[in-house]
């Protein structure tokens, strides 16, 4: 193995990724061979997860190494791309790497960039009285659950979703293994490989990986303030007929917009004049403080398959979330669960239910959108301090979108602060095609931290000169 020189003016990533062509060039790591864990090789280099994230992308990026699931990173058994200065590789981070390593920086102390909230802010009381309440009654633990979820939260969503409009029987509704299980199921149905689909621009990370791993063809349709710009729609509608569109109307991540009511009825007539289907992400519905229409409300899932979540609010390692569909879309993805990952958790989805009825959720959800008003407006006030441009301000949801003019590049940006044990929301991990980008998600609830904005105003003047 080789050793760092922390002094070098070489960055760290381009010395591990020549320390690893060397080794592979010379044998002494062979194909099939395989390399520290990320957290291994952070920890005895003294360097951070993120310089290791890097370094190892830029690898694969090379063909020297490919990564398994659950296993690590091995030397390719045809490990012979061209051997390229390291400090002239390019690598284009994108949903993938946000996918795949954004769970491994938990130990950095300041998560200004990541997409939970802050335990203390989840519904602990809930959950633990839940707890408590299904061991008392003896919680059954063999067998398995129903392929479409445990009949009693089913029935309690119906209710929920009628509160939004959103007319669904409890045989409507799919739970499934968290919101990402039922982004994957829909896209499978949905989408085939080559074939066009509408995304939002910046977009859902996780969204946007598992139609790149589907083989699709993403056509990026441009979030403004005002929403939805219509005329680069109808435009890529003329052009490409795809025939889905997956988007998140609603406190929209990354920006935290809102799409208003005037353009969610035109998208619709857009959709029955075009024939295409519309995958409504609604995992911040109950961040709402306005209780905005949805597109399902208007479209009572005609055209609209309208998938939620318990994980921003309740919790995210329970990973219930659910589809609510037409019957025969219903059907199939029941089918494809089961033949994916059998049934969702009966426990947990028990869990929820017992935490949504046990009298104290409705007060939870007041106080969580309260803290989060309050920390929109801190945050944002301390954005404009420093001259950030917002794209969006309000006083719901988790995020701020915004750019500083002397900070062209998030990325090297995000990079610097995971140095100082911060993690940051790159912009460039949120949009559909690769590019270098000046914006930036910040999670409110984690922002208020002053070493964090210490580390940005010191940027800041650096990059002004």
């Amino acid at each position: 193995m080789f050793s760092l020189e922390h002094d070098s003016t070489t960055p760290l990533v381009a010395q591990i990724v020549g320390g690893f062509q060397q080794l592979i060039a010379t044998q002494g790591l062979r194909p099939g061979g395989r390399l520290p864990s990320i957290r291994q090789f952070a920890q005895t280099q003294g360097v951070s997860v993120f310089t290791v994230v890097e370094a190892y992308d830029r690898l694969v990026a090379l063909g020297l190494v490919h990564s398994k699931p659950n296993a690590g990173f091995f030397v390719r058994l045809r490990a012979t791309a061209a051997a390229q200065p390291a400090a002239e590789v390019q690598v284009q981070f994108d949903a993938k790497w946000y996918l795949r390593q954004i769970f491994e920086t938990r130990e950095l102390d300041i998560k200004a960039g990541c997409g939970w909230l802050p335990q203390d802010w989840l519904f602990q009381e809930g959950v633990h009285r839940a707890f408590r309440q299904l061991a008392q009654e003896g919680a059954e633990l063999g067998g398995y659950g129903s392929p479409y979820g445990h009949a009693g939260l089913r029935e309690l969503l119906a209710e929920l979703l009628a509160e939004r409009q959103i007319k669904a029987k409890a045989d409507a509704i799919l739970l499934t293994q968290g919101s990402s299980q039922a982004m994957d199921l829909l896209a499978r149905y949905f989408v085939k490989p080559g074939e066009a689909v509408l995304v939002d621009s910046p977009g859902y990370p996780n969204m946007l990986y598992i139609l790149r791993y589907l083989g699709a063809t993403l056509l990026p349709v441009p979030r403004t303030p005002e929403g939805y710009d219509l005329a680069a729609l109808e435009a890529l509608l003329a052009e490409h007929k795809p025939k889905v569109f997956f988007t998140q109307p609603r406190l929209h991540s990354p920006s935290n917009s809102t799409v208003p009511l005037n353009q969610l009825l035109r998208l619709l007539q857009l959709a029955h004049q075009h024939e295409f289907a519309i995958v409504e992400n609604d995992i911040y519905a109950d961040l709402d403080e306005q209780l905005n229409p949805s597109l399902a409300s208007l479209d009572q899932l005609q055209r609209v398959a309208y998938l939620g979540s318990f994980s921003k609010t309740i919790s995210p390692n329970l990973r219930v979330g659910y589809v609510a569909a037409a019957p025969k879309l219903l059907e199939d993805l029941a089918t494809r669960k089961m033949v994916s990952g059998l049934t969702s958790s009966d426990l947990n989805e028990r869990l929820v239910l017992r935490a949504l009825t046990e009298g104290r959720w409705r007060k939870h959800l007041g106080k969580l959108r309260g803290r989060l008003a309050a920390a929109q407006l801190v945050v944002a006030s301390r954005l404009s301090q420093l001259g950030f441009e917002l794209h969006t301000q309000g006083t719901s949801g988790m995020y701020l979108w915004a750019r500083h003019p002397d900070i062209p590049d998030a990325g090297l940006l995000s990079q610097e602060a995971a140095r100082h044990s911060i993690m940051l929301g790159p912009g460039h991990l949120f949009y559909p095609e690769p590019r270098e980008t000046g914006w930036l998600r910040f999670n409110v609830a984690f922002s208020e931290e002053v070493r964090l904005w210490s580390f940005v105003e010191t940027e800041i003047a650096r990059a002004g000169g």
